[in-house]
């Protein structure tokens, strides 16, 4: 049984990694600057930056081991989350794609 849920496991870090690709190649496309990189050659580990505004920052790494989600803004720490919160999180970065910010015009 614990095999198996370790298999489970494994399997959704690697889905989860390739989303994170999808996600940074899709946000840069929309002008935002990331920042990608993969551990290893099986895709165990992987970290994804991304710039949303002058200081915002949001990091999100992914491993066997843990699951984070940190957003910053002007060198200070906002949000620290953690596993199924964290990747819940990756939502509000998929919505910028979906429903763009309105472009004030002066």
């Amino acid at each position: 049984m614990f095999g198996r849920l370790a298999e489970q496991h494994r399997a959704l870090v690697k889905d989860l990694i390739i989303d994170l690709q999808a996600l940074s190649i899709a946000l840069e496309n929309k002008g935002y600057m990331t920042s990608w990189y993969t551990c290893g050659d099986v895709l165990e580990s992987a970290s994804f930056m991304v710039s949303l505004a002058d200081g915002h920052k949001i990091r999100f790494f992914v491993s066997d081991s843990s699951i984070n989600w940190t957003e910053r803004r002007n060198g200070r720490e906002l949000m620290k989350l953690e596993g199924a919160e964290a990747i819940n999180q990756l939502q509000d970065l998929e919505n910028l794609l979906k429903f763009p910010a309105p472009v004030l015009v002066a």
